[in-house]
């Protein structure tokens, strides 16, 4: 049973890119999925989050560059990131739980958290947003 991510990369300000989050070993159709980042001595950060039903949330720094889909026919969760920015490089890791909702992830004051309770979690993607 494990999530792997994929989809990270080197790429300019103002470029894209679309990770994926793929479930082996279980059925991702019941689970939420929220992706979560962290920056060198930075803390980390819950950048987006589907429901099982669709419901979907995303942090205010990504809000309009950022859109998480899933596809449950190939057990896969997509966050398309346009017009990245140098503040948007960290690691993105994909976790799986029971729905968008504290502990697993809520956000308050402009930011989002979460990520201490899960089910699964991948090993991350690097994301690096230079010129």
């Amino acid at each position: 049973v494990q999530l792997v991510e994929s989809g990270g990369g080197l790429v300019q300000p103002g470029g894209s890119l679309r990770l994926s989050c793929v479930a082996s070993g279980f059925s991702l159709d019941a689970s939420a999925i929220g992706w979560f980042r962290q920056a060198p001595g930075k803390e980390p950060e819950g950048v987006s989050c589907i429901g099982s039903s669709e419901d979907k949330y995303h942090a205010d720094s990504v809000t309009g560059r950022f859109t998480i889909s899933r596809d449950n026919a190939k057990n896969t969760v997509y966050l398309q990131m346009n017009n990245l920015k140098p503040e948007d490089t960290a690691v993105y890791s994909c976790y799986s739980f029971e729905a968008c909702r504290a502990p697993h992830f809520y956000c308050a004051n402009f930011e989002c958290y979460g990520g201490a309770e899960y089910d699964y979690r991948g090993q991350g993607t690097q994301v690096t947003v230079s010129s």
